[in-house]
């Protein structure tokens, strides 16, 4: 049929391709937002000496729009490469020989992550996701308190356990767990709960307990990767190329930029703020869902 006035055929795109497009639109709107939400993410938590995952948390399951069971999963990727990308760069600028009075404790820690970083991702999938979204608001709460009590607290304190192996040895295993099971809960590498434990309870400063966590950190995170991987949370590779390798990228040029600017904000200043904000995320996220 000869078309009128010149005009060009109307092409009539069919279901499947308008699906296709629509796709499209939303994977690269993903990964500008992943990229874009983790630099000042990432800059926030180099300032107070943390990756920043407990607020990259509410962005994969509110902004995002993942459900909470992609979420948790999908964080602890972005935590592993942020704890690779921080020790590269710790080892280049600081000395790891204090880190090695430390490790009867590290090593103490580590043995009681690992086993509930992998039991945790276990339990994870057996919960309802109810139940994973209440376990998760009550974490993130804690952790915003935590931070909000810490920002008033010294910056040097005694330790509170006894010097003796005889102490630190079981008490790293019992902080361990903990650790480990928040690690594996909220996809976190867990600094906001080792570097308090190694500061308060085993009296380390502050520059080596932030090395310290990474260490303890990094098997932790890689237990609870394998085992959702296990278990099939990567199975859709586009999440990996759209979310985690941005988030990954923006959350290391963050964190880079925000330990560069370390001293223009106060950090006390900084924890109580990001408490606050912590508990409004965690609460307009997992609270509103239900």
């Amino acid at each position: 049929m000869n078309n009128f006035n010149g005009a060009e055929p109307l092409i009539r795109k069919s279901p499947s391709s308008v699906a296709e497009l629509r796709d499209k639109a939303f994977a690269q709107r993903r990964f500008r937002l992943s990229f874009l939400y983790s630099v000042p993410i990432g800059a926030l938590g180099g300032l107070i000496g943390l990756g920043g995952a407990e607020f990259r948390l509410p962005v994969l399951a509110g902004t995002l729009g993942y459900q909470v069971r992609q979420a948790v999963p999908l964080n602890l990727a972005v935590s592993l490469i942020t704890i690779v990308a921080s020790l590269v760069i710790r080892a280049k600028t600081l000395s790891f020989g204090a880190v090695i009075a430390l490790l009867p404790v590290l090593l103490s820690l580590i043995a009681g992550a690992i086993v509930t970083a992998f039991f945790g991702a276990l339990m994870a999938g057996r919960l309802s996701n109810e139940q994973l979204e209440r376990a998760i608001l009550v974490l993130l709460v804690l952790i915003g308190v935590a931070l909000i009590i810490e920002s008033f607290l010294p910056q040097t304190i005694p330790a509170l356990l006894p010097s003796a192996l005889i102490w630190h040895i079981p008490a790293g295993i019992l902080f361990g767990l903990a650790i480990g099971l928040v690690s594996s809960l909220l996809g976190v590498a867990g600094g906001e709960v080792i570097i308090p434990t190694l500061v308060f309870a085993f009296g380390a400063d502050i520059k080596t307990a932030g090395t310290a966590s990474l260490l303890v950190s990094l098997p932790t995170v890689f237990v609870g990767l394998v085992k959702y991987a296990s278990r099939g949370a990567f199975s859709d590779r586009s999440s990996l190329k759209n979310t985690v390798v941005p988030m990954g990228v923006g959350s290391v040029i963050g964190a880079f930029s925000g330990g560069l600017l370390v001293g223009l904000i106060p950090a006390s200043l900084l924890k109580f703020m990001l408490g606050i904000i912590l508990n409004i995320s965690a609460f307009r996220v997992f609270h509103k869902q239900h």
